[in-house]
C-alpha cells in the first residue's frame, strides 16, 4: 500500500461517535464509528472536498490498491492524481455506509446496551440516516461545506438525500445510475436476495458463526447475488461476453453441464458471501427498497423544491435495474417547480448495464469535469 499511498496520499480512518444517532423510524444508535478513506490534501480553508458514496455492496476504499489486493478500489478509474477527481487538486473522501459490512457499525457490531452483537435485533436504516452519520463525521472533521457531493446507485440515492436535506452542504450534488424512489421491480429483484438468505438452513435466523461463512459461505447470499448481478449487467453485454459458449469441459448433455455465464454467474456469486456478511446485505436491501425521496409524499414536488444547489442527472442507456426514464423524471420535476437553471441531465450510451457508472467512466467524465469548472 505505500506506493499507493505515496502518489494518492491515501489515510484510512475509523472515528467513533459516543453520543447516538437518532433514526427514521423512532431508534436510535447509542454509539456508532464510521470507516473512511480520504485521497488527496485537505487545504487551509477546507474549500476542496469532494464527498463520494458507495452503492450496496461498496465500500470505503474507492480507489488505490492495498498490498497483496487484487484489484484496485471501485472507482478507481474516476479518482486519482490527473483523473476525473483529481487528487492533485480535490481532497476525496469517501465512507462505508453504516450498516453495511467492511467496518462501520453493522448487525455484527456490539450493541452497548446488551454487550452481545446487535444482529437482527439491529435497527432497519434509512438513506437519510446514512447522510446524517457523514454529515456527523463532517463536522468532526470541520468541514462544512463540499464542492460536490457524487454517487452512484444507493450512492446516487445518497447524494439526492443531500441535495434535498442538507441542501446548503455542496455546490453540485452529482448523481448516476440511481432514483427518486425504488420501483417495484428492484424491490422484486431484492426479494430473491432476502428470501434465499432468510431461508438458507445455514443462516440460522441470523446466528451464523461468523468465522464459519467466510469459510464455506452462503448459498442464499450466492443465488442472492445472482440475481443481482443480472439486473446490474444487461443482455447486450452477455450476449456479446458469453454468447451461447459453453464450457468446454463440461459435457453437453450432462444435466448441470454449464454455460460459461452460467459459470461467471458461479464464480463472482459464490465468492461473494466469503467478503460480504449476510446480514449486512438484508439490511442494506431493506434500506434500498425504502428509500423515496418524496418521503412518502404524494409529490415529490415538496421535496425537491428544497435543492439550493445544482442537481446534476446522469443515467445509462441500457440500465435495467434504475432505468433512465426514472432520472428524467426527476429532471422534469425540478423544471417543473421553475429549478430550470439547477438540473442538468445527460443520458449515457452506455453498454455495461447498471454497472455502467463504474466501468464506462470514459463516456461521463468530461461532462463531470466541466460540472466542477464551474
Amino acid at each position: 500500500m505505500e506506493i499507493w499511498k505515496n502518489i494518492l496520499k491515501i489515510e484510512t480512518k475509523t472515528q467513533k461517535f459516543n453520543e447516538p444517532l437518532y433514526l427514521e423510524s423512532g431508534r436510535l444508535l447509542e454509539e456508532f464509528e464510521i470507516i473512511y478513506e480520504t485521497y488527496g490534501t485537505l487545504n487551509e480553508d477546507r474549500s476542496n472536498v469532494i464527498v463520494i458514496c458507495h452503492a450496496l455492496s461498496g465500500s470505503h476504499h474507492a480507489a488505490g490498491r492495498y498490498e497483496n489486493e487484487a484489484k484496485a478500489g471501485w472507482w478507481d478509474k474516476f479518482i486519482g492524481d490527473g483523473k476525473t477527481i483529481d487528487t492533485k487538486k480535490y481532497f476525496v473522501i469517501c465512507s462505508n455506509n453504516i450498516g453495511s459490512s467492511y467496518g462501520s457499525t453493522s448487525p455484527l457490531s456490539i450493541n452497548p446496551s446488551t454487550k452481545k452483537e446487535y444482529r437482527l435485533k439491529f435497527p432497519v436504516l434509512t438513506i437519510s440516516d446514512i447522510v446524517n452519520a457523514q454529515m456527523r463525521l463532517y463536522k468532526h472533521l470541520g468541514i462544512k461545506n463540499a464542492i460536490a457531493v457524487i454517487g452512484g446507485s444507493m450512492g446516487g440515492m445518497q447524494t439526492l438525500c443531500y441535495s434535498i436535506e442538507h441542501p446548503n452542504f455542496a455546490k453540485h450534488y452529482i448523481a448516476l445510475a440511481c432514483t427518486a424512489y425504488t420501483r417495484p421491480w428492484a424491490v422484486a429483484l431484492n426479494k430473491i436476495a432476502i428470501e434465499a438468505i432468510r431461508h438458507d438452513p445455514s443462516f440460522l435466523n441470523g446466528n451464523y458463526d461468523k468465522d464459519d461463512l467466510k469459510a464455506r459461505g452462503l448459498v442464499g447470499l450466492a443465488v442472492g447475488r445472482m440475481a443481482g448481478l443480472i439486473a446490474y449487467l444487461s443482455p447486450a453485454l452477455f450476449n456479446k461476453k458469453f454468447g451461447r459458449d459453453y464450457v468446454s469441459t463440461d459435457g453437453l448433455y450432462e444435466l448441470f453441464g454449464r454455460f460459461e455465464i452460467e459459470r461467471y454467474l458461479e464464480h463472482n456469486s459464490y465468492s461473494f458471501p466469503k467478503f460480504f456478511d449476510p446480514l449486512s446485505y438484508l439490511y442494506i436491501c431493506k434500506t434500498i427498497n425504502i428509500f423515496d425521496a418524496g418521503r412518502n409524499k404524494d409529490k415529490l414536488e415538496d421535496s425537491f423544491s428544497k435543492i439550493e444547489g445544482k442537481l446534476h442527472l446522469i443515467s445509462f442507456k441500457d440500465d435495467m435495474l434504475f432505468f433512465p426514464s426514472e432520472m428524467k423524471e426527476i429532471e422534469d420535476i425540478m423544471i417543473k417547480i421553475g429549478k430550470k437553471d439547477q438540473v442538468t441531465y445527460l443520458e449515457v450510451d452506455s453498454s455495461s448495464g447498471h454497472d455502467s457508472f463504474l466501468v464506462e467512466v470514459d463516456k461521463f467524465e468530461e461532462h463531470i469535469k466541466d460540472i466542477l469548472k464551474d
